[in-house]
């Protein structure tokens, strides 16, 4: 009788400039099975020539670094030697994250506050599923031409009914939900994202797009109006949904639940689009890692409601499209540059 071989484990090269750190950051992955940290580098320059070398499969980066910093590092690397890239970035400076995701890098872990690199471990878990999360990767270029030029900020949709579209995104999300808000400026639509990212950086995400766009972006606030020319971000660690009050419909943020597996969760959303609108409601489900979402796609298509899904071709993880799709109820699926012009097309064919 023959024996299945061991998967090989995932090779990681850790970067950063604080010993300590680089210390703690092997020890969480080396106690995780089919995690192998092959080499360290205190400086990108270092990090650089290590990682040609030895062609790791996964790299986690310190941003702020001497000699070459973390922004200089993705950019040559994209370059000379691409590989998948785990930023671990502190609350402080959460636009730097997005800058990094533009260059290159796929997901990111966010720092706990505190001068001891032992508080890392209170990230251990996520840092382990994000490492292991590079063997569902397909290849993917820097989004380096974002922001897009787009129309004048004054330029504002016409009164009327907004069409509320939900998006919903995880691992590789925040390049992908641009490009498809990009495509609905001028159209009477109000857009809710639930992005999975921790509290502090949706409200910096929200800033991104709401300077790279000719939209009014905002992490949303409960009793925020829906109106069109808005998209509201839903906030990390809390549950974006709808709420009516007397005859108008407007936005609930609440707390999470010791249920929820995620905190903004695209299930709940998805799920509150499809008591309030029902089949009026529309949705797109973006790159991700696991099935959030599965569940509000199937109830939104119970009720006639369209949904859309990111293609493989093009999903950095096509686990949550994957999923999506499954459920039956997914009538387009699109690469992410063809999602919001499909979008945006099917929009302006319905107005009279």
């Amino acid at each position: 009788m023959t024996r299945e071989k061991p998967e090989r484990p995932i090779t990681v090269l850790v970067i950063d400039d604080s010993a300590a750190n680089r210390r703690a950051i092997t020890r969480i992955l080396e106690t995780a099975p089919g995690i192998r940290v092959v080499e360290r580098a205190a400086d990108g320059e270092e990090g650089l020539k290590k990682a040609i070398a030895l062609k790791p499969e996964v790299i986690t980066l310190d941003l702020e670094m001497p000699r070459l910093d973390g922004f200089a590092f993705l950019r040559l690397l994209n370059a000379q030697a691409p590989t998948p890239v785990i930023v671990l970035s502190s609350y402080r400076h959460p636009s730097d994250v997005f800058k990094a995701l533009q260059l290159g890098a796929f997901d990111f872990v966010s720092k706990p506050q505190g001068r001891d690199a032992e508080t890392l471990d209170s990230v251990r878990a996520e840092l382990i599923e994000k490492v292991r999360a590079v063997r569902f990767l397909k290849p993917r270029q820097p989004e380096a031409a974002l922001p897009r030029p787009s129309p004048a900020k004054g330029k504002q949709p016409r009164a009327e009914a907004p069409v509320v579209i939900g998006l919903g995104a995880s691992t590789g999300g925040p390049p992908a939900v641009q490009r498809v808000l990009e495509s609905l400026v001028g159209l009477p639509v109000c857009v809710l994202v639930a992005q999975h990212m921790p509290a502090r950086f949706t409200e910096a995400f929200a800033q991104r797009l709401n300077q790279a766009l000719a939209l009014r972006v905002a992490e949303a606030k409960a009793g925020d109006p829906i109106e069109p020319g808005r998209v509201y971000v839903a906030p990390g660690g809390e549950q974006l949904e709808l709420a009516q009050k007397g005859s108008l419909m407007q936005l609930a943020v609440k707390r999470a639940s010791p249920a929820d597996r995620h905190a903004p969760s695209v299930d709940r959303l998805f799920l509150s689009l499809a008591d309030h609108l029902g089949g009026r409601a529309r949705a797109v489900v973006l790159t991700g890692m696991g099935d959030d979402g599965a569940k509000g796609v199937a109830a939104l298509g119970r009720q006639g409601a369209e949904v859309w899904a990111e293609a493989e071709s093009t999903a950095v993880v096509f686990g949550m499209p994957q999923a999506a799709i499954s459920t039956g109820h997914v009538k387009r699926v699109l690469p992410v540059d063809e999602l919001g012009p499909a979008l945006a097309s099917a929009l302006r064919a319905r107005r009279p």
